[in-house]
């Protein structure tokens, strides 16, 4: 019989989503698949479509586990969901994005004959409230119009930032990824990577970005250059709110770099090593291309510039203009 893949939702205030999330999981092609939804004391009626569809989810899937509870944060009910969970693989997918049918049969399809990558994902498209793809202009600002967009896909955007080629095995290395989240959304992973790397914590209160650094420290990722997802882009996004995002990215990486302090670098990629010695590297907004060294201690103050011509010599970015 095929592995078994848990599929976790934390649902909350997505009442008009939610129910749309839940079928897209439904319509899988791939079979053996177990549903666990908590919602975490939405105000709304999350809850209640969430129960509209459990007949449908139990005919369905091998195990349904449905329930509700007092607001705790996503990081508490994540590691909750993650501890009820029974399959190999998790697939995590937030109450207001919605999976593509074949996503979760050609993850495992990779992930299934590669036993040393612990994630597999594929690309994401954007889509509107109302569940319409849309595309990215040059201002971050919300286009339909093909010709005047910027960034088609979450891949095409984060690679243009990150200067490399998400086909590379560059993807999901430590060194990449300390300087800024790139990862799209719609994982699959291998559940035994938790027992190295823990679960979630508050203290690091951004919960990708986190937990796609100790992943990286451990084992590979995979990138399959296919749309398998849909985002959905609306106003209470975390990424509009750039202050926000500001603190939670440092208190995030204050609690990397305790880790950091007491990890066993016998245990752990070489990359690891590298960062935690001399730091990571950035691209700065603008033309020309000013790269910075973005140190392990004083991510935040201590930045030295680097000519680009330097920067690629040493570190091989490639650029893609």
């Amino acid at each position: 019989m095929k592995d078994l893949i848990s599929v976790i939702i934390s649902s909350y205030n997505h009442e008009n989503y939610v129910q749309e999330t839940i079928k897209s999981i439904i319509n899988q092609t791939y079979k053996n698949i177990e549903l666990i939804i908590i919602d975490d004391g939405s105000k709304d009626k999350t809850w209640q479509k969430i129960q509209e569809l459990k007949p449908e989810c139990e005919k369905r899937f091998v195990n349904v586990h449905f329930e509700t509870k007092e607001n705790e944060g996503t990081c508490k009910t994540l590691n909750k969901l993650i501890n009820i969970s029974k399959g190999e693989f998790i697939y995590i997918i937030a109450s207001d994005d919605i999976a593509k049918p074949s996503a979760i049969e050609k993850e495992i399809d990779f992930l299934s004959n590669n036993p040393d990558y612990s994630l597999c994902v594929g690309d994401n498209e954007y889509i509107d409230l109302n569940s319409k793809v849309c595309y990215l202009d040059k201002n971050y600002n919300i286009t339909y119009d093909k010709k005047i967009a910027k960034y088609k896909t979450v891949a095409e955007n984060k690679q243009k930032q990150k200067l490399f080629n998400f086909n590379s095995d560059k993807f999901g290395k430590y060194y990449t990824l300390y300087s800024g989240n790139y990862i799209p959304n719609g994982c699959l992973i291998r559940k035994s990577i938790f027992d190295k790397i823990g679960l979630f914590t508050p203290e690091a209160p951004l919960e990708d970005y986190y937990l796609m650094m100790q992943i990286s420290k451990y084992s590979k990722m995979k990138f399959l250059n296919e749309v398998l997802f849909s985002y959905r882009l609306h106003d209470t996004n975390t990424m509009n709110n750039l202050e926000k995002i500001k603190i939670i990215t440092e208190k995030t990486l204050e609690y990397e770099q305790k880790i950091l302090e007491n990890v066993d670098f016998k245990k752990v990629k070489d990359d690891v090593r590298e960062v935690y010695q001399k730091g990571a590297f950035i691209r700065k907004v603008g033309i020309p291309f000013i790269f910075e060294v973005l140190k392990y201690k004083k991510y935040n103050k201590d930045i030295k510039k680097l000519e680009s011509k330097k920067y690629i010599k040493i570190f091989g970015i490639e650029i893609n203009k």
